[in-house]
Order: C-alpha cells, then sequence, then structure tokens
C-alpha cells in the first residue's frame, strides 16, 4: 500500500544573462517577467492541497539563474512561502548561484533570509574551458565566489564541475577537482559533459575527447574526491553533507513544482496513485494562463511505479531497501523479483540485508540496469 512520503518544493526561474552552449533546461536569455513573483504565489495556492497535512522537507530555486534576483523580491518570496506553507524547522534551501560579481554581492543577504545552502555554477577553472562552454564567467570569479560565500556562513555549500569538455586533457578534469576541494566546500557535483537535443552543441558539436579518456577522468576523479572526503552517494554527487532535497527525488519523494516548465511528483493515498505534475514552459505562455484564471497544470498518471521508482533510486550508491520500494510505488516486491534475480545473476546487483544495492559494474552501467525494470 502506498505512503505518503517526505516533500519537497521546488521553484523555477527561467532567466539567464546567457544561454549556455550546452544547456538543455528550461531557461531563456532576458529579463523576468514583471509579475513573475505573484504568478508562483498563484501556483502554489493551486497546489497546496498536495501537501496532505505534510510539512515541506526542503526547497530548492533553480533555473536559470535563480541568484540574479533582487534581494527584496527573494525577501518577498519567502515570506509567502512561510505565510501558506507548514516549513519543517530544519528545512534545507538551497539557491543556484553562477560566479558573477553582481549574485557575489547578494550572498550575506541571502543568508540572512534564510536561504542556507549554495549550489554554485563553476564547471572549470580554466578560462579556456569556461570560455569554450559559453559561461560568462572567470576562474578569478569562480574562486571570488566560492570565498565570499564561506565568508557569509554558507558551510553547506556546492561547487557544480563538469568534465569530458573540449580539449580537455585528463590532468586538467583532476585540476579543476583539486581546485574544488582545495575550498573545503560540503559538497561536489561532477558531471559529464554529454550533447543534449536542441541545444547548440547539439546543432555544432565540439570535439570531446576520447571514450576512453572520458571514462578515465570520471573514474579517477571519483577516487580523488572519495580519498578527500567526499562520500559518492549518487553518479554524480559527492558529499560531506548530502543534499536532502535530491535525495528525496532519488528516494522516489513527493515534490511540488512551481513556476514555468516545473514539474511535480505527488502521491495520492487516497486514490492510490503517484501522478507528475508540469507547468507551461514558456514563461510567456505561463504568465498569460495566470493572468486569464486559466488552468496552468497538466497533470499525468504514473502508470508503472516500479520502474519510475527504479529510474531514480538505482542512482544511489546504497541503494534501496525493500521497505522503501513497497511504501514509495504501491507494489509488492515480488513484482520486480524475476528482473532484481536477473540483474543479480549478471553482475549488476547485490542484496543485503533487505537492501537492493548496485554493483560497482552495475553503478557504471546505471542505464542497461534501469532499462531491465521497463
Amino acid at each position: 500500500m502506498l505512503e505518503l512520503p517526505p516533500i519537497s518544493l521546488y521553484i523555477h526561474y527561467p532567466w539567464c544573462i546567457k544561454k549556455c552552449s550546452y544547456c538543455d533546461f528550461n531557461s531563456y536569455q532576458g529579463k523576468a517577467i514583471k509579475g513573475y513573483k505573484e504568478a508562483l504565489f498563484r501556483d502554489l495556492d493551486n497546489d497546496i492541497h498536495y501537501l496532505q497535512g505534510r510539512s515541506i522537507h526542503s526547497i530548492f530555486i533553480g533555473g536559470g539563474t535563480p541568484s540574479l534576483m533582487p534581494v527584496d523580491e527573494v525577501r518577498q518570496l519567502f515570506q509567502g512561502l512561510q505565510d501558506r506553507l507548514s516549513i519543517s524547522r530544519d528545512v534545507e534551501v538551497t539557491i543556484e548561484a553562477n560566479p558573477g560579481t553582481f549574485e557575489v554581492e547578494k550572498f550575506a543577504q541571502f543568508r540572512e533570509i534564510g536561504i542556507n545552502r549554495l549550489s554554485i555554477g563553476v564547471q572549470s577553472f580554466d578560462n579556456k574551458h569556461l570560455k569554450l562552454l559559453d559561461r560568462i564567467h572567470t576562474r578569478d570569479e569562480s574562486i571570488e565566489a566560492i570565498e565570499r560565500a564561506k565568508s557569509v556562513g554558507f558551510h553547506n555549500l556546492n561547487v557544480d564541475l563538469m568534465y569530458g569538455l573540449s580539449g580537455q586533457t585528463r590532468e586538467q578534469s583532476l585540476e579543476d577537482i583539486k581546485t574544488a576541494i582545495s575550498f573545503k566546500p560540503s559538497h561536489i557535483s561532477l558531471y559529464q559533459l554529454t550533447l543534449e537535443p536542441n541545444t547548440i552543441f547539439a546543432k555544432y558539436p565540439p570535439k570531446l575527447p576520447k571514450d576512453e579518456i572520458i571514462w578515465e577522468m570520471g573514474s579517477v576523479g571519483a577516487d580523488l574526491l572519495e580519498a578527500s572526503g567526499f562520500n559518492r552517494y549518487e553518479i554524480s554527487a559527492y558529499g560531506k553533507n548530502f543534499s536532502q532535497h535530491n535525495l528525496n527525488y532519488w528516494e522516489f519523494g513527493d515534490y511540488i513544482g512551481i513556476g514555468a516548465g516545473a514539474h511535480g511528483k505527488i502521491t495520492d493515498t487516497g486514490k492510490d496513485a503517484i501522478f507528475r505534475t508540469m507547468k507551461s514552459k514558456s514563461p510567456n505562455d505561463y504568465m498569460a494562463r495566470f493572468n486569464n484564471n486559466q488552468n496552468n497544470t497538466s497533470i499525468a498518471t504514473i502508470e508503472n511505479s516500479s520502474f519510475e521508482f527504479m529510474l531514480n533510486a538505482f542512482r544511489l550508491k546504497e541503494g534501496f531497501s525493500l521497505e522503501l520500494f513497497e511504501s514509495r510505488t504501491g507494489q509488492n516486491f515480488q513484482t520486480v523479483s524475476q528482473q532484481i534475480n536477473k540483474a543479480k545473476k549478471i553482475g549488476l546487483l547485490e542484496i543485503k540485508n533487505d537492501r537492493i544495492i548496485p554493483t560497482e559494474k552495475g553503478f557504471n552501467f546505471v542505464n542497461d540496469l534501469q532499462e531491465m525494470f521497463l
């Protein structure tokens, strides 16, 4: 039987100073549309019944570049959230930021407002690679942003890095990681550059390193991070403090998504169903629908909850418990026992104390593992 999991809140701010060539997120170059904050409140008011008596477990403000928001607007946003929601006392509140000077100046005020986790999109400390990625900041600005964040009290600090960049060597990739480690953040996210559809890089592909070199970058980088005390708890996430918001995603928890193109995932124990929500993707359409009191939410029932669960949970290095699977999907574990046993036989999974855990091979070939449950 389905049980209500923890619930989080995701807020999407879709505007950037410049759209990066690799980015396939729902983001747009330019200034925010006037009245967006008010639309977010109306959006939340429409979805608030999804709480079903729960307190908000974590809040994540993503984009786009949400740190571009004026401080007063962020303050008003938080006041509006507090007026509407029951929020856990130990809530994790994250905002994504780029290392531009304009945003760094706001870090102390973000901390005072109640944001307690900062995620800085560094990507690389090499100016040549930053330029190839169309990033608008420099190495020095990245260093300044990290140092400023720590100095104003952001002890829960994530640094985003990418590897497999055009012209990048294994040594350069490791140097980026070593530089990030030297500033002692609490969390480092390490992503391989992928050429996603509908991006500039998809249309004009850069020449990437050979596959075996990219593999070495990821493997040696992971070893370096773990040797430095950063526990790899998810495919791309290494932490001394784990991201509670992202853990809730990967453990198939619930989340309300507000803002243009935001997604949500909701468990309805009354109807014994799980469904996803999606808001209008275009900011102009999103705003127009709210201004005209039109429905702004598409709802789709999750028919294969077992597969959806596996898509998330197999990204976790420690896997999941049988109890978690059954409470989050409403399915008896016997419904997937055949696939579990097959994956175990070919060395992709192991079972320890009622936990299903990807082996090193399964972790490295997670797509193959996930597809077995489709």
